[in-house]
């Protein structure tokens, strides 16, 4: 091999100094931090905020209990505390519903991150058998092969373009192995948390429940030395103390069964269906979940969703049950009730017609009757509720599908 003007040695130099700007093991590249932590810290932030509400609350109803004071203002606190345990739950609800959908995106990334290191793992197999079958001096003895100082330089381009993605390559390894290591560890997370919510669900359902069966002694006493408190209260208030008692009924005749000990059937809604359940009718809110201000600055508590419809319009089961009311109920017209069982029951109101009686069996997506309410102050729309256990009223908007139903 020779080389103009210069020596054997000058040549050797040449190769060394060459062979020594080869690139020979890549660097790690630090992962970027997640948001997770930063998610699941913003959702402990927005409960304990109603949890200090709430224990305001208690304390408020402590200090009234070392004073003289008439068992209205208790029943009042006692409304108070179930409240603030309803935004509770339904804020557990979101949450439920908000890691379910994280778990579902974490799973298909770890999917994703596992079928490309297996891809990148092949590649890469093959390319360590290519260089073992090289040997160690492979490319010593390309550059020394070389005829001329232009080829050196190719050879040696060659040389770097290959090692450089090596390098590429080991780094996209290192990259999607801290990925998939990431990915597994969000997943356990994200269960974990998701399994706490829901028993955090169920010890605020039985503190709910605790609160109502207070609530109804102290009503039993004051009823008897302040009847006449009935006759102030609206006909809505009544409507909505008749749609009460009724799931009262209900949800006494299943704990008893449950403390006779017969086995309750699978109710047809749970906390699985958190985001899932179909549109009883398709239509805009035209009133939210919660107190909202009517006329003249009146506060009106809601205990459901309005949906805005046209009069005529189907409305559907959004889950299988069993019709415990079909009929009229003062200002809410015709009505229909539905027992999925579990505790889980549905109203729907300001009906047309009802298409249903009741004792019937209906299935998810059965018509139970049509839109009416042309003459409420909302015009046309339905009015849903979902209740829980013991008659909690659960937000819709945490339970209905984000998209709507097509017509």
């Amino acid at each position: 091999m020779k080389s103009r003007g210069m020596g054997n040695g000058e040549w050797m130099a040449l190769v060394l100094l060459v062979s020594a700007t080869i690139p020979l093991s890549p660097f790690p590249v630090c992962a970027q931090r997640p948001t997770y932590q930063q998610q699941m810290q913003e959702n402990q932030q927005r409960l304990e905020g109603i949890r200090r509400e709430r224990s305001e609350v208690e304390q408020e109803l402590a200090r009234l209990r070392t004073q003289a004071h008439s068992l209205s203002d208790e029943i009042a606190n006692i409304e108070q505390q179930k409240q603030t345990t309803n935004l509770i739950v339904n804020e557990l609800d979101r949450q439920i519903t908000g890691l379910g959908g994280q778990i579902d995106q974490i799973t298909v990334d770890l999917l994703i991150a596992q079928d490309a290191l297996l891809e990148k793992g092949a590649v890469l197999e093959r390319r360590l058998v290519d260089i073992y079958k090289r040997g160690a001096l492979y490319s010593w003895q390309v550059l020394f092969a070389a005829e001329s100082f232009g080829d050196l330089l190719s050879r040696y381009k060659y040389l770097y373009l290959v090692s450089r993605q090596d390098r590429l390559l080991t780094n996209d390894m290192h990259k999607l192995r801290d990925r998939v290591a990431r990915q597994r560890q969000l997943l356990v997370d994200a269960r974990e948390a998701l399994g706490r919510r829901k028993r955090e669900r169920t010890d605020e359902l039985d503190r709910y429940l605790t609160l109502e069966r207070e609530r109804q002694t102290n009503l039993q006493e004051t009823r008897r030395s302040a009847r006449q408190a009935e006759q102030r209260i609206s006909r809505l208030d009544k409507d909505e103390r008749s749609l009460n008692d009724r799931i009262d009924a209900l949800e006494r005749a299943r704990r008893d069964a449950e403390a006779r000990g017969v086995t309750a059937t699978t109710g047809s809604i749970s906390t699985a269906d958190l985001g899932g359940l179909d549109w009883p009718v398709e239509g805009s809110i035209i009133y939210p979940f919660g107190t909202t201000t009517g006329p003249n600055n009146t506060r009106i508590p809601r205990h459901g969703i309005g949906i805005k419809a046209p009069v005529g319009a189907p409305v559907r089961a959004v889950a299988a049950g069993t019709v415990s009311l079909a009929g009229p109920l003062g200002l809410y017209l015709t009505t229909v009730l539905l027992d999925h069982g579990g505790g889980y029951y549905t109203f729907y109101a300001y009906l047309n017609d009802a298409t249903v009686r009741q004792g019937d069996h209906v299935i998810r997506g059965q018509v139970i009757g049509h839109v009416g309410g042309e003459s409420s102050d909302e015009g046309p729309h339905l009015h849903f509720e979902i209740r829980g256990q013991g008659g909690i009223a659960l937000d819709p908007g945490n339970w209905l599908r984000a998209s709507r139903p097509r017509r």
